[in-house]
Protein backbone atom coordinates (compact mmCIF):
# COMPACT_ATOMS: atom_id res chain seq x y z
CA UNK A 1 0.00 0.00 0.00
CA UNK A 2 2.85 2.37 0.86
CA UNK A 3 4.46 1.88 -2.57
CA UNK A 4 1.10 2.33 -4.27
CA UNK A 5 0.59 5.69 -2.55
CA UNK A 6 4.04 6.80 -3.63
CA UNK A 7 3.32 5.90 -7.26
CA UNK A 8 -0.03 7.72 -7.10
CA UNK A 9 1.70 10.80 -5.69
CA UNK A 10 4.32 10.78 -8.42
CA UNK A 11 1.67 10.31 -11.09
CA UNK A 12 -0.32 13.27 -9.78
CA UNK A 13 2.81 15.40 -9.68
CA UNK A 14 3.55 14.55 -13.31
CA UNK A 15 0.02 15.42 -14.35
CA UNK A 16 0.22 18.71 -12.49
CA UNK A 17 3.55 19.56 -14.14
CA UNK A 18 2.24 18.74 -17.60
CA UNK A 19 -0.83 20.85 -17.02
CA UNK A 20 1.03 23.88 -15.66
CA UNK A 21 0.44 27.02 -17.65
CA UNK A 22 3.31 28.83 -19.27
CA UNK A 23 3.61 32.43 -20.41
CA UNK A 24 2.84 31.48 -24.03
CA UNK A 25 -0.18 29.33 -23.17
CA UNK A 26 -1.88 31.73 -20.74
CA UNK A 27 -1.06 35.16 -22.16
CA UNK A 28 -2.51 35.27 -25.67
CA UNK A 29 -1.49 38.15 -27.98
CA UNK A 30 -4.09 40.82 -28.83
CA UNK A 31 -6.41 40.15 -31.76
CA UNK A 32 -4.50 40.11 -35.04
CA UNK A 33 -1.09 39.68 -33.41
CA UNK A 34 1.00 36.52 -33.49
CA UNK A 35 4.18 35.39 -31.84
CA UNK A 36 7.10 35.05 -34.22
CA UNK A 37 8.64 31.59 -34.37
CA UNK A 38 11.77 30.92 -32.35
CA UNK A 39 14.05 28.00 -31.57
CA UNK A 40 13.13 26.01 -28.48
CA UNK A 41 16.67 26.40 -27.16
CA UNK A 42 16.72 30.18 -27.64
CA UNK A 43 16.43 32.73 -24.83
CA UNK A 44 13.11 33.78 -26.35
CA UNK A 45 11.89 30.18 -26.16
CA UNK A 46 12.98 29.93 -22.54
CA UNK A 47 11.19 33.13 -21.53
CA UNK A 48 7.98 32.18 -23.34
CA UNK A 49 7.93 28.88 -21.49
CA UNK A 50 8.40 30.25 -17.99
CA UNK A 51 5.94 28.42 -15.73
CA UNK A 52 3.23 30.46 -14.05
CA UNK A 53 1.53 30.01 -10.72
CA UNK A 54 -2.27 29.51 -10.85
CA UNK A 55 -4.43 32.51 -11.74
CA UNK A 56 -5.11 34.67 -8.73
CA UNK A 57 -1.82 33.85 -7.02
CA UNK A 58 -0.37 36.68 -4.95
CA UNK A 59 3.14 38.02 -5.42
CA UNK A 60 5.04 36.91 -2.33
CA UNK A 61 8.08 38.46 -0.71
CA UNK A 62 11.18 36.52 0.32
CA UNK A 63 9.90 36.41 3.92
CA UNK A 64 6.55 34.85 3.05
CA UNK A 65 4.56 38.08 3.26
CA UNK A 66 2.47 39.47 0.41
CA UNK A 67 3.77 42.28 -1.78
CA UNK A 68 1.92 45.46 -0.82
CA UNK A 69 1.10 46.46 -4.41
CA UNK A 70 -0.59 43.41 -5.90
CA UNK A 71 -2.20 45.52 -8.64
CA UNK A 72 1.12 45.71 -10.54
CA UNK A 73 1.09 42.00 -11.39
CA UNK A 74 -0.82 40.22 -14.13
CA UNK A 75 0.70 36.80 -13.42
CA UNK A 76 3.35 35.32 -11.14
CA UNK A 77 6.28 33.24 -12.37
CA UNK A 78 6.66 29.89 -10.60
CA UNK A 79 10.28 30.16 -9.46
CA UNK A 80 11.66 30.05 -5.93
CA UNK A 81 13.46 33.18 -4.74
CA UNK A 82 15.12 32.00 -1.54
CA UNK A 83 14.45 33.30 1.96
CA UNK A 84 16.79 36.30 2.00
CA UNK A 85 16.27 39.82 0.68
CA UNK A 86 18.52 39.26 -2.34
CA UNK A 87 16.65 38.73 -5.60
CA UNK A 88 15.42 42.22 -6.35
CA UNK A 89 14.99 43.94 -9.73
CA UNK A 90 18.35 43.59 -11.52
CA UNK A 91 18.88 40.28 -9.75
CA UNK A 92 15.73 38.84 -11.32
CA UNK A 93 17.02 39.83 -14.76
CA UNK A 94 20.36 38.16 -14.07
CA UNK A 95 18.55 35.14 -12.63
CA UNK A 96 16.55 34.55 -15.79
CA UNK A 97 19.57 34.98 -18.04
CA UNK A 98 21.72 32.70 -15.88
CA UNK A 99 19.00 30.05 -15.56
CA UNK A 100 18.72 29.92 -19.35
CA UNK A 101 22.48 29.64 -19.86
CA UNK A 102 22.84 27.02 -17.11
CA UNK A 103 20.07 24.94 -18.67
CA UNK A 104 21.90 25.10 -22.01
CA UNK A 105 25.17 24.12 -20.30
CA UNK A 106 26.73 27.37 -21.52
CA UNK A 107 28.61 27.66 -18.25
CA UNK A 108 31.37 29.86 -19.60
CA UNK A 109 28.84 32.53 -20.57
CA UNK A 110 27.55 32.93 -17.01
CA UNK A 111 29.42 35.93 -15.64
CA UNK A 112 28.28 39.09 -13.91
CA UNK A 113 30.28 41.98 -12.55
CA UNK A 114 30.01 43.22 -8.99
CA UNK A 115 29.34 46.92 -8.46
CA UNK A 116 33.08 47.53 -8.03
CA UNK A 117 33.79 45.85 -11.39
CA UNK A 118 34.96 42.46 -10.06
CA UNK A 119 34.07 39.73 -12.63
CA UNK A 120 32.25 36.87 -10.90
CA UNK A 121 32.57 33.92 -13.27
CA UNK A 122 30.36 30.92 -12.64
CA UNK A 123 32.90 28.43 -14.05
CA UNK A 124 35.46 29.41 -11.42
CA UNK A 125 32.83 28.98 -8.72
CA UNK A 126 31.71 25.60 -10.07
CA UNK A 127 35.31 24.43 -10.22
CA UNK A 128 35.83 25.05 -6.52
CA UNK A 129 36.92 28.67 -6.11
CA UNK A 130 35.02 31.04 -3.85
CA UNK A 131 34.88 34.81 -3.47
CA UNK A 132 36.16 36.75 -0.47
CA UNK A 133 34.89 40.28 0.05
CA UNK A 134 36.67 42.66 2.42
CA UNK A 135 35.28 46.15 2.05
CA UNK A 136 35.92 47.11 -1.56
CA UNK A 137 38.55 44.41 -1.98
CA UNK A 138 37.31 41.25 -3.71
CA UNK A 139 39.33 38.19 -4.66
CA UNK A 140 39.05 34.52 -5.49
CA UNK A 141 40.39 31.87 -3.14
CA UNK A 142 40.64 28.10 -3.29
CA UNK A 143 37.87 26.61 -1.14
CA UNK A 144 39.09 23.03 -1.32
CA UNK A 145 35.78 21.98 -2.83
CA UNK A 146 35.81 19.83 -5.93
CA UNK A 147 34.24 20.67 -9.27
CA UNK A 148 30.46 20.82 -8.91
CA UNK A 149 28.08 22.03 -11.61
CA UNK A 150 24.98 21.03 -9.64
CA UNK A 151 21.97 23.31 -9.43
CA UNK A 152 22.53 23.83 -5.69
CA UNK A 153 26.02 25.18 -6.30
CA UNK A 154 24.67 27.31 -9.14
CA UNK A 155 22.07 28.88 -6.83
CA UNK A 156 24.71 29.57 -4.18
CA UNK A 157 26.74 31.36 -6.83
CA UNK A 158 23.73 33.48 -7.82
CA UNK A 159 23.07 34.50 -4.23
CA UNK A 160 26.64 35.76 -4.04
CA UNK A 161 26.12 37.75 -7.22
CA UNK A 162 22.85 39.19 -5.93
CA UNK A 163 24.62 40.48 -2.82
CA UNK A 164 27.24 42.48 -4.70
CA UNK A 165 25.73 43.33 -8.11
CA UNK A 166 22.75 45.48 -9.03
CA UNK A 167 21.34 47.94 -11.52
CA UNK A 168 24.50 50.07 -11.45
CA UNK A 169 26.73 47.17 -12.48
CA UNK A 170 24.31 45.42 -14.83
CA UNK A 171 23.55 48.59 -16.79
CA UNK A 172 27.27 48.89 -17.57
CA UNK A 173 27.47 45.29 -18.80
CA UNK A 174 24.56 45.55 -21.21
CA UNK A 175 24.74 47.27 -24.58
CA UNK A 176 22.34 50.05 -25.51
CA UNK A 177 20.00 49.22 -28.40
CA UNK A 178 17.35 51.19 -30.26
CA UNK A 179 13.90 51.00 -28.69
CA UNK A 180 12.40 50.17 -32.07
CA UNK A 181 14.64 47.07 -32.30
CA UNK A 182 13.20 45.63 -29.06
CA UNK A 183 13.21 41.84 -28.74
CA UNK A 184 12.62 39.24 -25.98
CA UNK A 185 15.40 39.27 -23.41
CA UNK A 186 16.04 43.00 -23.71
CA UNK A 187 16.08 45.04 -20.53
CA UNK A 188 14.79 48.49 -19.64
CA UNK A 189 17.24 49.54 -16.95
CA UNK A 190 18.08 52.64 -14.97
CA UNK A 191 21.29 52.12 -13.08
CA UNK A 192 21.85 53.67 -9.71
CA UNK A 193 20.46 53.92 -6.22
CA UNK A 194 17.59 53.97 -6.56
CA UNK A 195 17.43 52.25 -9.93
CA UNK A 196 15.20 49.68 -11.53
CA UNK A 197 15.12 47.06 -14.28
CA UNK A 198 12.40 45.15 -16.11
CA UNK A 199 12.89 42.47 -18.74
CA UNK A 200 11.05 41.95 -22.03
CA UNK A 201 9.50 38.49 -21.76
CA UNK A 202 7.81 38.19 -25.14
CA UNK A 203 6.97 40.03 -28.38
CA UNK A 204 4.11 39.62 -30.82
CA UNK A 205 3.72 41.20 -34.26
CA UNK A 206 0.77 42.10 -36.46
CA UNK A 207 1.47 40.46 -39.87
CA UNK A 208 -0.33 43.19 -41.83
CA UNK A 209 0.70 46.38 -40.04
CA UNK A 210 4.03 45.06 -38.68
CA UNK A 211 3.23 46.73 -35.37
CA UNK A 212 4.56 45.00 -32.29
CA UNK A 213 3.48 44.49 -28.70
CA UNK A 214 5.54 43.15 -25.81
CA UNK A 215 5.35 41.78 -22.27
CA UNK A 216 7.41 42.92 -19.29
CA UNK A 217 8.39 41.19 -16.06
CA UNK A 218 10.10 42.34 -12.90
CA UNK A 219 11.06 41.75 -9.31
CA UNK A 220 11.29 44.70 -6.95
CA UNK A 221 12.24 45.78 -3.44
CA UNK A 222 12.16 43.98 -1.11
CA UNK A 223 13.02 40.72 -2.89
CA UNK A 224 9.87 39.20 -4.37
CA UNK A 225 8.62 36.70 -6.89
CA UNK A 226 9.11 37.59 -10.54
CA UNK A 227 5.82 38.72 -12.05
CA UNK A 228 4.42 39.76 -15.42
CA UNK A 229 3.45 43.42 -15.33
CA UNK A 230 0.12 44.96 -16.22
CA UNK A 231 0.05 47.91 -18.61
CA UNK A 232 -1.06 50.87 -16.46
CA UNK A 233 -1.58 53.13 -19.47
CA UNK A 234 -3.77 50.88 -21.65
CA UNK A 235 -6.02 48.58 -19.67
CA UNK A 236 -7.57 47.25 -22.89
CA UNK A 237 -4.15 46.14 -24.17
CA UNK A 238 -2.81 45.01 -20.80
CA UNK A 239 -0.63 43.10 -20.05
CA UNK A 240 0.79 43.84 -23.48
CA UNK A 241 2.60 47.10 -24.24
CA UNK A 242 2.58 48.69 -27.68
CA UNK A 243 5.93 49.31 -29.35
CA UNK A 244 5.74 52.82 -30.76
CA UNK A 245 7.56 54.00 -33.85
CA UNK A 246 9.91 56.38 -32.06
CA UNK A 247 12.45 55.91 -29.30
CA UNK A 248 11.73 59.30 -27.75
CA UNK A 249 9.49 59.61 -24.74
CA UNK A 250 8.79 57.51 -21.71
CA UNK A 251 7.71 53.97 -20.89
CA UNK A 252 5.25 53.85 -18.01
CA UNK A 253 5.26 50.68 -15.94
CA UNK A 254 3.26 50.17 -12.72
CA UNK A 255 6.12 51.01 -10.37
CA UNK A 256 8.70 52.86 -12.48
CA UNK A 257 8.91 55.31 -15.39
CA UNK A 258 11.70 54.59 -17.87
CA UNK A 259 12.97 56.52 -20.83
CA UNK A 260 12.52 54.49 -23.99
CA UNK A 261 16.23 55.03 -24.55
CA UNK A 262 16.91 52.98 -21.40
CA UNK A 263 16.61 49.78 -23.43
CA UNK A 264 19.66 47.51 -23.33
CA UNK A 265 20.62 43.98 -24.39
CA UNK A 266 22.88 41.16 -23.21
CA UNK A 267 25.99 41.00 -25.39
Amino acid sequence: MKHLLIYIGLFCAILQLRGQERVASRIIPPAGYVRESCADNSFTGYLRNLPLLPKGSKVMLYNGKEKSNQSAAYAVVDMEIGNRDLQQCADAVMRLRAEYLWGQKRYGDIKFNFTNGFPAEYKKWAEGSRIKVNGNQVQWYASGKGTDYSYKTFRNYLDMVFMYAGTASLSKELQTVAYTSLQPGDVFIKGGSPGHAVIVIDVAVHPATKKKVFLLAQSYMPAQQIHILINPVSRSLSPWYELTETDSGKLYTPEWIFEKKDLKRFK
